[in-house]
């Protein structure tokens, strides 16, 4: 039986709609050809081949061999820091120039490892590795939202094999973000709490979508997944960004991390994949100001997981409302049953 959910996040609404399991295309595979590791830029030995080294995790000199993590500018940047922000207008036309910074994290030095395949270790270090330019592009006055993001698989939009992550960081709050503190404010004025808290504090007391659940963190399929075998990962305390996260924290997020992805890969198989970390503003501006105070108290950075497992339709374009073939019950029971 179809049921419409609430996605207290989001404030959308999402269609758990399980007869939508007999689509055709639900479960095709997209076969993708490997590239040759000689001509992929983000190998190691290939360092040549890419932009100079911003931040490398290395005991040697910069863009040489010899590295576990790797940040570089983006060759193809969506945005460029050398630009000033500036507010331009034309009657009711308003934008500013392409002012942020685009970068590249190449997870590790392995071709063919993706989350599942890595050590704690490696997982640790790409996490530190985030930390290091969070704290670095924050010095940026002008920078106000930072989005960290993995495109895995061609349906998922990624155009490079070797695994990497993208940092973009602009000058702007994107409007989902936007309602996102304002709804949030809200709610905590009016209970004392985030909604984040909330949410993991129900799921943690319902027990009927947890994933992994060890030290601050957890994971869950969200009870308004707008994804089949989406699964989302939060503190358990108030942790507001990464990099308020203790050493330890970082250990059990990446293990936790670990153990998710090897659940979903037990299950899916080879599977193409979005990931994001829902993160706090970096810097105040006319926007945010009102909530920077509070976000000690009421914000907590999440990891999203998205399996793309089919494509959206008109239905979903036209209202922005997915529908959900497997429920998300279903889908913590699938991935918790080959422990």
């Amino acid at each position: 039986m179809s049921e419409i959910r609430r996605d207290r996040i989001h404030n959308e609404y999402v269609l758990i709609a399980p007869e939508r399991l007999r689509r055709p295309d639900l479960h095709a595979k997209i076969q993708r050809p490997k590239g040759l590791k000689s001509k992929c830029p983000f190998c190691e030995g290939n360092e040549s081949l890419t932009p100079k080294e911003l931040y490398a995790i290395r005991d040697n000199e910069p863009n040489k061999t010899g590295w576990k993590t790797r940040i570089i500018p983006n060759l193809y940047k969506a945005v460029q820091v050398e630009l000033e922000d500036t507010s331009l207008r034309d009657g009711l036309f308003e934008y500013i120039p392409g002012v942020g910074a685009h970068e590249i994290l190449i997870d590790s030095p392995c071709h063919d490892c993706d989350i599942q395949n890595l050590e704690i270790s490696a997982i640790e270090n790409w996490l530190r590795s985030m930390i290091i330019r969070i704290e670095d592009l924050k010095k940026d006055r002008r920078l106000i939202y930072l989005s960290i993001f993995k495109n895995h698989g061609a349906s998922a939009g990624s155009t490079q094999d070797h695994p990497h992550t993208q940092i973009i960081a602009l000058p702007i709050t994107p409007q989902s973000e936007q309602n996102f503190l304002e709804q949030n404010m809200r709610y905590y004025r009016r209970h004392g709490r985030g909604k984040i808290e909330d949410i993991v504090y129900n799921e943690i007391e319902a027990k009927k979508r947890i994933i992994h659940n060890e030290g601050n963190f957890v994971a869950f399929c969200p009870f308004a997944s707008a994804y089949p075998f989406e699964i989302m990962i939060a503190p358990k305390k108030n942790i507001t960004s990464l990099q308020m996260c203790s050493r330890d924290d970082i250990s059990i997020l990446s293990e936790c991390i670990k153990v998710v992805f090897r659940k979903l890969h037990m299950q899916l198989g080879n599977f193409e994949y979005n990931m994001y970390f829902a993160l706090p503003p970096i810097n105040s501006n006319f926007e945010n100001e009102s909530y920077i105070p509070y976000l000690e108290k009421n914000y907590r950075f999440i990891v999203r997981i998205i399996p793309k497992i089919y494509s959206l339709g008109g239905f979903e374009m036209s209202t922005n409302m997915a529908i959900n073939p497997v429920s998300p019950e279903e889908c913590a029971v699938l991935l918790n049953s080959k422990d």
